[in-house]
């Protein structure tokens, strides 16, 4: 089987667990295809083989790739969406950092995911995708997000507005620091922490979530993913900031953004006891009463 493997960082710390997991990928026999930037730091940090395969763009994925290992944060496994994208590869995300909702599997628990993958005792869970387009196409073929875009301010203390329409039709203007436009799977990131709601995977909504608006009675709002959302900013500067996924470029006042569902879904590596539910509640520690 041939096994992609994306991380970002080769660190003291987790160098030690690059060898646990390469080892584990050996016994099974598995040819592991490393990202090209990730391969170099592994071959300078932990002796890896020069020689082994290696991968640099999402048109790899179609060459026959079974599997894609994520290690890192679930930044991480972002980045790693961007090189799956519509080839159909499982992710399976391994948590070397904090909170891990994408990237929920512990270091501690590897030997026991990776018999599970081996054993193919798992489901794949589809995650919807953002697709956007822009006048001056800013982010290219890049244009996918799996959490949210995200409209706001720049250089300024000054709020902004963002003009929000739905399929057409006038919805709001938001007086604010930015809108943040989330999927589900971007319910439990940036849009959490402005007050939106947690949305489970399989729902087939998108979320505008105001970032600190001025009009207290505004509150975030979920649609159907299937209604286009046009935005467009307002204010005192020139240029302001579109953010996909916390890939950020500048974008001119009054420059349209239309926010699609994409027209494919990521398949995501999931276990029978280690569910969405779970993972909210655990890492939400919701129920835990700590005052004692």
């Amino acid at each position: 089987m041939n096994v992609a493997v994306y991380g970002r960082k080769v660190t003291k710390q987790n160098a030690e667990y690059y060898k646990e997991f390469l080892a584990i990928l050996n016994d099974f026999g598995w040819n592991p295809i490393i990202e090209e930037n990730l391969k170099t730091l592994l071959v300078k940090k932990i002796g890896l083989s020069d020689q082994t395969d290696q991968f640099s763009s999402h048109a790899d994925f179609k060459t026959g790739i079974d599997l894609s290992f994520s290690i890192g944060g679930d930044g991480t496994f972002m980045q790693n969406v961007k090189f799956v994208r519509d080839s159909g590869v499982p992710i399976l995300g391994i948590n070397t950092g904090r909170l891990g909702f994408l990237a929920n599997i512990s270091k501690d628990d590897l030997q026991g995911a990776m018999d599970l993958v081996r054993k193919k005792e798992f489901v794949h869970q589809k995650r919807s995708l953002i697709r956007i387009e822009t006048e001056e196409n800013h982010f290219g073929s890049d244009n996918i997000a799996l959490n949210e875009v995200t409209l706001q301010k720049k250089d300024s203390s000054s709020m902004i507005t963002v003009h929000a329409s739905l399929e057409g039709k006038y919805l709001n203007s938001y007086w604010a620091d930015g809108l943040i436009v989330a999927t589900p799977s971007g319910s439990t990131a940036y849009s959490l922490s402005c007050g939106g709601p947690i949305i489970t995977p399989g729902c087939q909504v998108h979320i505008l979530t105001p970032i600190a608006p001025h009009n207290l009675n505004v509150r975030p709002m979920v649609v159907p993913d299937h209604m286009p959302i046009k935005l467009s900013i307002e204010g005192r500067n020139r240029t302001y900031l579109i953010s996909l996924d916390g890939h950020s470029m500048s974008i001119r006042q009054q420059e349209e953004v239309i926010v699609h569902k994409a027209d494919y879904m990521v398949n995501v590596i999931k276990f029978e006891e280690n569910n969405f539910l779970d993972t909210i509640r655990n890492k939400m520690l919701w129920g835990i009463d700590k005052r004692n």
